[in-house]
C-alpha cells in the first residue's frame, strides 16, 4: 500500500502543471475551431435559404434548409465527363510522379550512376529559371499534346520539389541496408524494389497527397491547352459555372419582386454558387487526406532534416 500510494504522489500535478495543461488544451481547442469552422460555415450556408446566406446572416447555424444548389450543381452539362477526367488525371499523374520522384530520388544517391550530380542540378535549375508560358506551350503543342489527355499528365511526372524530398528521405536510410542486399548479389533494381519502397512509404505518400491535390485543383493547362470540352477537367467546368454566378444573380434580380420574393429562399446568389463549388472540390481531398495522413507528417519531418 505505502508503495501505491509513493507511486500516486509522484504522478500527482502540481496546481501549475494543471493550470498549463488546462491551457494548453484551451489553445488547441481554439486552433482546431479556426481550421474548423470556415469549411463548417461554408457548408452550412449551401444548405440554407440563399436570401439569407447572401446577406451574411448565417453564421451557426443552418436555416431554410434546401438541397437545391448542389441539385443544380450536379445538373450541369458535362459534369460527369468532367469528373471522369479528373478523377483520371488525378489517380494516373498521382501514380506517375510518386513512381518518378521515388525512382529519381533513389538513382540521386547512388554514386555508380553517370553524372547524378550534374543531372541532379539540371532538374533542380528547373526550379528557379523557367522559360515562361509561350515557349512552353510551344513545346506542347510540337508534341502534339493539346487537345490530349496525356498533356495533363506528363508535364508533370517530374517534380524537382518532389525530387529533393524523397532524395532527402532516402538519404537518412542507412547505408547498411543496401550494401547488405548488394552482398546477397542484389542489382540496382531489386535493391530499389525489394529493399528501398517499403522503407520509403513516408515520404511516397507525402509526395503522393501534394501530387494528387495539385492534379485534382489544375485546371490553368485546359485554359492553354484544351479546347475538347471532352477533355474538360472537373475545374475547368465548375470555373465556368462559378463565372455564370454574376449573370445569374442579375437575371433572379431582373425578375417581378412578387416571383423574386416566392423563390427568394432556393433562387441562387452568387454567394451560394462560390460556396456550393467550394464544397464539392474541396470534399473529396478532405476524405482522400485522413488515409495518408499518419505517413504525411513523417515524410514531411524526415524530408526536411537535410538539404
Amino acid at each position: 500500500m505505502s508503495k501505491e500510494v509513493t507511486i500516486k504522489k509522484k504522478h500527482r500535478q502540481s496546481f501549475g502543471d494543471t493550470m498549463l495543461s488546462v491551457c494548453c488544451y484551451i489553445f488547441f481547442a481554439i486552433c482546431a475551431f479556426l481550421c474548423l469552422y470556415p469549411f463548417y460555415y461554408i457548408f452550412i450556408n449551401t444548405i440554407s435559404a440563399n436570401d439569407l446566406s447572401s446577406r451574411g446572416i448565417i453564421l451557426w447555424w443552418p436555416q431554410g434548409v434546401h438541397f437545391k444548389n448542389y441539385a443544380s450543381a450536379l445538373g450541369i452539362d458535362g459534369l460527369f465527363q468532367a469528373a471522369k477526367i479528373s478523377i483520371g488525371r488525378t489517380v494516373i499523374g498521382t501514380v506517375a510522379t510518386v513512381s518518378a520522384s521515388a525512382f529519381l530520388g533513389f538513382m540521386f544517391t547512388q554514386n555508380k550512376m553517370w553524372h547524378r550530380k550534374l543531372w541532379y542540378r539540371l532538374i533542380i535549375a528547373t526550379m528557379y529559371f523557367n522559360a515562361g508560358i509561350i515557349p512552353w506551350f510551344l513545346v506542347m503543342k510540337n508534341m502534339h499534346l493539346t487537345n490530349n489527355f496525356w498533356g495533363y499528365i506528363l508535364p508533370a511526372i517530374v517534380s524537382p520539389f518532389h525530387i529533393v524530398l524523397t532524395k532527402t528521405f532516402v538519404e537518412s536510410i542507412p547505408k547498411e541496408l543496401q550494401e547488405a542486399a548488394e552482398m546477397d548479389g542484389a542489382g540496382i533494381m531489386t535493391v530499389f524494389f525489394k529493399v528501398m519502397i517499403p522503407v520509403i512509404k513516408p515520404i511516397m505518400a507525402t509526395v503522393a497527397i501534394f501530387a494528387a491535390v495539385n492534379q485534382w485543383n489544375a485546371f490553368q493547362d485546359t485554359l492553354l491547352l484544351v479546347t475538347d470540352t471532352k477533355l474538360y477537367p472537373l475545374q475547368f467546368v465548375l470555373y465556368q459555372y462559378l463565372n455564370q454566378a454574376s449573370s445569374l444573380s442579375a437575371l433572379a434580380n431582373s425578375t417581378s419582386s412578387s416571383s423574386l420574393a416566392a423563390a427568394a429562399a432556393t433562387t441562387q446568389t452568387a454567394t451560394s454558387i462560390r460556396m456550393t463549388i467550394t464544397v464539392i472540390v474541396v470534399l473529396p481531398i478532405m476524405m482522400v487526406y485522413p488515409v495518408f495522413q499518419k505517413y504525411f507528417v513523417k515524410g514531411i519531418m524526415i524530408g526536411a532534416v537535410k538539404g
